[in-house]
This record gives structure tokens, sequence and C-alpha cells, in this order.
């Protein structure tokens, strides 16, 4: 995510053994957003698992997951997607469609554990 300092919200916050991660978008660095929902999904993803590896933890920490997609027509690609993240077991996940404040099809939120 870039640069966030100005934003009323947390991109991290720890609680009661969990890690909460704001909601991610598909931006890189240099302010380029991929063509689509694949390459999003994907694009998201490694952001995500960035932020995780600061916190010390790995995608295999994710245990919940909330996606937001912009076109439910992109729901097979993305889930075709989403699998190439995750090994058993499964994180829980809820997909919904949702109009997007950023020129994005996705947007995902994720819950870690924390390690001991």
């Amino acid at each position: 995510m870039s640069d966030s300092s100005s934003w009323p919200f947390s991109l991290v916050r720890r609680a009661g053994g969990l890690v909460f991660l704001s909601g991610e978008v598909p931006v890189a660095d240099d302010g380029t957003i991929p063509e689509g929902i694949a390459a999003q999904t994907d694009l998201t993803f490694k952001l995500i698992a960035e932020t995780l590896a600061d916190e010390g933890l790995s995608l295999a920490d994710v245990v919940s997951c909330m996606v937001h997609l912009a076109d439910k027509a992109d729901f097979a690609a993305y889930n075709e997607a989403y699998r190439k993240h995750f090994k058993d077991p499964l994180p829980v996940r809820t997909t919904v469609q949702a109009q997007m404040i950023a020129d994005v099809k996705i947007e995902i939120t994720v819950v870690a554990a924390a390690r001991t």
C-alpha cells in the first residue's frame, strides 16, 4: 500500500493473538495497476505477504480473508488465482461484490494468527 501516514487508520494491528491487516489493493510501488483479475489478485497477495513478513508472519498464518470484487463476473478467475496462495488448512473466506473507491478490481483484508 502506498504511503499511508496521513490516512486515519492503521495498516496493521495486533490484538488477542491475532494480526489484523487493513484492506490491500493491487497497486505496485510505481503506482501501476496490473491488467486483469488474476494479476491483480496475485499482486494483492504479494503485498499482503510483504506486510505479514514485516510482522514475522507469512500467508500460512492467515486464518481469515475478506475479499471485495468490483465485478462478480471475475469470481471464477479470481478464485483460481486465490487457490495458488494457500495450502490446507485454508483460511475462512468471505467474498462480496462491492463498488470500489480505487480503480481496481479487488481489495483483500486478512487476519493472521500471531506466532508465539
